[in-house]
């Protein structure tokens, strides 16, 4: 939950890397980044390990040159394009799915219930079963490493979490199953010293086609797992060149190919690495690594909520706050600590290559990140910059596909006046006029009556909360909006006297059409439920126009 809300508030190259540099900062980020892409790498090394060992255990053929030959071939893949990685996914997923399923309808009637029995053997505790958890979590991990690739996700708002959700459920419903198939027929010889369960399983009941079948689908699942983790893990090195927190040219795009890939050649190497460690090292380690990944990214969540920043815009919110976060956090910690030393030592190493490489090369990048936001805000301080939320707010027009109308543009160009006390309407008025005369061309008092008068007409105020006087003026071919914030309220009549928002839009006859089409983006803005809110939550002019440039309306074209 909590990578599917960072992944929909920002659909970016990186995912969670990205997410915990924007929350706690280059170090932080590049830590995060170090070992999504260890864990990312070493899952796939995994599947390359369990493919080359099935090989050699069926045909003979050697282990090292098997593994080495498969890793090429699928960073070529990867490099050759991600459509075309994506296409070979689909196939072998559908393919593999068959199989399982086939799997789990012919093996269900077989099981018999005395072989769960004991369920936690005599001698071990039941925290044997969470230690257990931490080791096969390698199998679960990548799927939520997809966010890696977010910002080549299309409609990210709808489709990230759909995809994942939809992903885990059925990998959890169908590894549940097939362990109650497995665990419930085979014998206690064969789950104990058998390189290939499944197959053996399958074969012990059904002969040597079930077998070979059984065989098929798991070399289906070891590479759609290393496509997958080679695709998600080489976008971890891109997005942290792109930041400048290793060098530039790994983050370099592939002219022809349009696939990054100085950063799929060193996923490849440090993958071939992985392959030299043991099959439990490398599976708790992977396991160890991506837990820690997932603790930073429930940190991340506490903060960037936390922080008040004003475009942090998830379409996805993590149920439970804060308590499902901080249940996950403590949970993956004992899980890590359960799995032994060798798991932990993994994971502070990774964290140790990442404290180096930015202290020899990433310190230098200075950005703004949410960690500082929420410090002010606990310390009742302003930041001085706007940089974080100028980039969400970029982050939010290429995730909805926005494309800037005019009502987008005068926003960007429209005056502000932030008035501080409670005033009457009509020394609202006075100030308004003072403020925008000279913008509008217009002497003060001419403006300040022309207030004056459209109000005697009928009041501007719509609502207890907005008001938007529109001022009719001699000419052509002007058209201006101005943006009032009153944050003690204005007092326009004794049933609207704490009006917050003024939009005061003044323009020539000939330019009525606009001014009926600024009226209605006003009209959309301001009666989503959350636009008070909003407003009263700004704190100086850039946020207030981020209200109403991110506001969801229908842009005219």
């Amino acid at each position: 939950f909590a990578v599917i809300e960072l992944s929909t508030a920002m659909p970016k190259a990186g995912g969670d890397y990205y997410f915990v540099e924007r929350s706690m900062g280059p170090l932080a980020g590049t830590i995060s980044g170090f070992l999504s892409w260890f864990a990312l790498s070493m899952k796939s090394a995994f599947a390359i390990f369990g493919m080359a060992t099935m090989l050699e255990h069926l045909f003979g053929w050697d282990y090292t040159w098997t593994g080495i030959i498969i890793t090429l071939f699928f960073v070529g893949l990867n490099i050759h394009g991600v459509k075309e990685a994506a296409r070979f996914e689909t196939i072998l997923v559908l393919a593999l799915l068959a199989i399982m399923a086939a799997f789990i309808i012919l093996g269900m009637p077989q099981v018999q219930v005395r072989r769960f029995e004991p369920f936690v053997p005599s001698g071990s505790s039941a925290l044997a079963i969470l230690e257990t958890a931490g080791v096969v979590f390698v199998s679960f991990g990548g799927l939520l490493k997809l966010s890696s690739v977010s910002e080549e996700v299309r409609d990210p708002s709808r489709n990230i979490p759909l995809g994942m959700i939809v992903s885990l459920t059925v990998v959890t419903i169908l590894y549940t199953l097939i362990m109650i198939v497995v665990a419930g027929i085979s014998t206690p010889e064969i789950l104990n010293t058998s390189l290939t369960p499944l197959a053996d399983t399958a074969g012990q009941f059904y002969g040597k086609p079930a077998f070979y079948i059984i065989c098929l689908g798991a070399a289906f699942a070891f590479m759609t797992t290393a496509n997958a983790g080679i695709m998600s893990a080489s976008r971890y090195p891109m997005a942290l060149s792109r930041d400048l927190l290793i060098p530039a040219w790994i983050s370099r795009i592939n002219p022809y190919f349009k696939t990054p890939v100085y950063s799929l050649l060193i996923t490849g190497a440090v993958i071939l690495l992985a392959l030299q460690l043991e099959l439990i090292i490398l599976v708790k380690s992977a396991s160890a690594v991506i837990l820690t990944s997932y603790i930073l990214s429930n940190v991340s969540i506490i903060i960037l909520r936390e922080s008040g920043l004003h475009n942090y815009r998830p379409t996805f919110r993590a149920p439970l706050y804060p308590w499902l976060q901080m249940v996950s956090i403590i949970l993956f910690i004992v899980i890590i600590c359960l799995m032994g030393w060798q798991a932990v030592d993994v994971s502070l190493a990774v964290l140790l290559v990442g404290l180096v490489v930015f202290m020899f090369y990433g310190r230098r990048a200075n950005r703004e990140f949410a960690l500082l936001h929420l410090v002010a805000r606990i310390t009742n301080k302003k930041l001085p910059v706007h940089g974080l939320e100028e980039e969400l707010k970029e982050i939010i027009h290429r995730r909805d596909d926005v494309v800037k109308d005019e009502f987008d543009y005068l926003i960007e160009s429209a005056p502000i006046l932030i008035v501080q006390e409670k005033v009457s309407s009509d020394e609202l008025f006075r100030q308004i006029a003072e403020k925008f005369s000279g913008v509008a061309r217009m002497k003060n008092e001419e403006m300040y009556a022309l207030l004056k008068e459209r109000e005697a007409e009928s009041s501007t105020a719509l609502t207890s909360h907005l008001a938007i006087p529109h001022l009719i003026t001699e000419g052509e071919g002007q058209f201006m909006l101005f943006l009032v914030k009153c944050i003690e309220g204005a007092e326009f009549s004794k049933e609207y006297n704490e009006v917050k928002a003024v939009f005061v839009l003044l323009g020539t006859r000939d330019l009525r059409n606009r001014h009926l089409k600024t009226l209605a983006a006003i009209a959309q803005i301001t009666q989503d439920k959350l636009f008070e809110q909003r407003w009263q939550l700004a704190v100086d002019e850039n946020h207030l126009k981020d209200v109403l440039l991110l506001a969801k309306r229908k842009r005219s074209g």
